[in-house]
């Protein structure tokens, strides 16, 4: 055995002597050799055997230098990419059965070295060296940048920081590269995949394993740095969209670098590099394009950044609510000027524009500038007047009410010059959008609460000059004098001269015409509503009457008009306007099969209308009732629903019905039928 041994030997170191003159071409070839060599060597002495003595000595020799040819092969292939040159030289790590020490080496090199990189891009020694020539520090003494000098070195600090993440951004592409030609090369001889290999003991996927050290010499070294230098605290700290977006663009690298790689090596592609279909589908999972299950590789780069964040955050937040509190002093009564407004606005556009850098700081600062403008609402929210001078309508506009105009200018300008920040931001995050229109909305509701007691006045002084119109009467019969145009009533005379001066006196101060007019229309609506429910409760009506009703209807058009954007615009109380008037000349049965009728004008409004045209014996509900005309209207406004307002009117018919029996009458009231009738039909409709 020992010579056959000593045979096979022999012709090997002779065979190995013509494939090392062969150079990298037959470098493989040498490491199957080799790897033979080794083999017969095992579990034999072999020193001593004159004959192969020289034999092993170059053996050893040849050993050395395929693995340094290997290395350097290695080295290069990684550097530029080439799939080739780093299967090659796996290959021959491979066959001389070292393969996973020496890539353990290799990444572990990146390491160590990304190490090294991390803590000169922060040495506070080599930041501040250019500004520190000819000066010499006294022991102990601590480096820093010196008065003056904090811009040069802040504008070191950056392009270390830009040099550091393109050493970053090629370490990782380099192990990425070497992973994925693991993952493709197979032995040509027993078909076994590398990575395979590798995976015996764990280390298949190397390019994960070393992202985490990356990630964390990246946590560690920056906090060890910023806790001894303040200056680099207050740099990473205060310029954290600056880092974040280094970060961000290393990440985005990483991913076009990964896709680079897929393409190298699908060109590259040869039947010995490629002989394997399954291993390309997977290489499609890629950690820097892919969470795992329970865990995010470019959550773990930024999470080093937290700290930073927090800072940035909380210095942002200041920011936005130092000039707030510096135009709302305490005891103060006015509201901001508009250059302070600017300021603000400014400031808000400012804090959003530096966060554009990534979405979620985006939406970090959205949200404090939500907080700035929620503060701005409570700060106005204390200037208003509550007092009853608020709510006044009588004479022209107090102190307070002229302080809660300029507060709801103030509002409505701060609510229109954050939606025109808004909207001149490039993508701008959906939810941080939302997040800032959820505070302006509470802006509008403010808005809305200042204005309400005025508004609130406002209705109640119409309602009060519409159901004057009782007071008037209407009971008088068609004039002989001829004039076709009848003038409209008193009533509607003090109620157009009452609308056009509070939109003179009170609302026409306010910038935000909109605004007013979605609140103003409310009470046009509500006005002719009162009005029409009050023309149909009048009785006795008689034709001078109703003549004279009839130019209320069309002035009740034009008195509205200035509460309005269009008239027409009131939408149902306009067409209930527009539909009930011609009604008041019909005879009762056209009323009652008028499509109108239950559509738009309801069943209860009509049969109020119709009580006018019956005898006094056929008592209105709240004759009935023993109410005043101002209790019965409050009493619908209390019960909304057509049905308990029929329920009343059925009870008004029936206690008529027991009143003609009583008197033993022999029939009742032309009208009453056709009440009935139309009772009975909606009484069937809300049932």
């Amino acid at each position: 055995d020992l010579l056959r041994r000593i045979i096979r030997i022999l012709y090997l170191s002779k065979r190995l002597q013509g494939q090392l003159q062969g150079g990298s071409r037959e470098i493989t070839k040498a490491a199957q050799s080799l790897n033979e060599l080794d083999y017969l060597s095992q579990g034999v002495d072999l020193s001593g055997i004159e004959v192969i003595e020289n034999d092993l000595r170059f053996i050893a020799r040849a050993r050395l230098e395929v693995e340094n040819q290997a290395k350097r092969l290695l080295e290069q292939g990684v550097e530029t990419q080439n799939p080739t040159q780093v299967g090659t030289a796996l290959q021959v790590f491979y066959n001389l059965g070292n393969l996973k020490e020496t890539i353990n080496n290799v990444v572990s090199g990146y390491r160590s070295q990304l190490e090294d990189n991390v803590q000169n891009a922060l040495d506070i020694k080599v930041l501040t060296q250019p500004s520190q020539t000819g000066l010499r520090g006294g022991p102990g003494r601590a480096a820093m940048p010196t008065p003056g000098n904090t811009a040069a070195f802040r504008a070191t600090l950056w392009t270390n920081m830009e040099k550091l993440m393109d050493q970053i951004c090629a370490a990782c592409g380099q192990v990425q590269h070497l992973q994925k030609v693991l993952a493709k090369k197979r032995d040509p001889v027993s078909h076994v995949c590398f990575i395979d290999e590798l995976a015996k003991d764990g280390h298949a996927d190397f390019l994960h394993t070393f992202w985490n050290a990356v990630t964390e010499i990246m946590s560690t070294e920056f906090q060890k740095a910023t806790q001894s230098s303040m200056f680099l605290k207050q740099a990473f700290e205060g310029e954290y969209p600056k880092l974040l977006r280094l970060y961000n663009d290393l990440w985005k690298r990483l991913q076009q670098y990964s896709q680079s790689i897929q393409g190298s090596l699908s060109v590259a592609g040869n039947a010995e590099l490629l002989p394997d279909l399954p291993h390309v589908e997977e290489d499609a999972r890629d950690i820097f394009m892919h969470k795992k299950q329970d865990y995010d590789p470019e959550k773990a780069l930024k999470d080093s950044l937290h700290p930073y964040e927090t800072a940035y955050l909380s210095k942002s937040l200041s920011r936005l609510f130092d000039p707030i509190n510096l135009v709302f002093p305490p005891g103060g009564r006015n509201p901001p000027s508009t250059d302070e407004l600017d300021s603000i606005i400014k400031t808000v556009a400012s804090e959003l524009n530096v966060a554009a850098v990534d979405p979620s700081l985006s939406l970090a600062v959205a949200r404090n500038v939500a907080k700035t403008i929620q503060l701005y609402g409570v700060k106005s929210e204390q200037l208003l007047s509550t007092q009853g001078e608020a709510s006044q309508v009588i004479g022209p506009l107090t102190e307070g009410q002229r302080r809660n105009v300029a507060v709801v200018n103030s509002l409505y300008r701060l609510h229109q010059a954050v939606l025109k920040v808004i909207s001149s931001l490039n993508s701008f995050p959906s939810a941080a959008e939302k997040c800032i229109n959820n505070a302006l909305e509470t802006v509008y509701a403010l808005m809305g609460s200042a204005i309400q007691p005025l508004l609130n006045s406002v209705r109640d002084s119409i309602e009060d000059i519409l159901v004057t119109m009782h007071q008037e009467d209407f009971s008088g019969p068609l004039s002989n004098t001829g004039k076709p145009d009848v003038p409209c009533s008193l009533y509607m005379k003090e109620l157009e001269g009452f609308i056009a001066r509070v939109m003179t006196d009170y609302f026409r101060h306010f910038e935000c015409v909109n605004f007013v007019y979605d609140n103003t229309e409310i009470i046009a609506q509500r006005a002719i509503d009162v009005f029409i429910r009050n023309a149909s409760l009048l009785r006795p009506l008689g034709e001078g009457g109703k003549m004279r009703l009839a130019a209320d209807f069309a002035q009740m058009e034009l008195a509205v008009a200035p509460l309005c954007r269009r008239v027409s615009d009131l939408g149902k109380p306009y067409r209930l306007l527009r539909s009930f008037r011609p009604l008041l000349f019909q005879t009762s049965e056209h009323i009652a099969n008028s499509p109108a009728v239950g559509e738009l004008i309801p069943h209860s409004t009509i049969i109020h209308f119709l009580f006018s045209r019956a005898p006094p014996e056929l008592k209105s509900p709240h004759q009935r009732a023993e109410w005043c005309i101002p209790r019965y209207s409050q009493w619908l406004d209390d019960h909304p629903a057509e049905k308990d307002r029929l329920l009343l009117i059925r009870s008004s018919l029936e206690a008529y019905v027991q009143a003609v029996r009583a008197r033993e009458g022999k029939e009742f009231a032309p009208v009453y039928p056709i009440m009935l009738q139309l009772l009975q039909k909606a009484m069937s409709a809300v049932l």
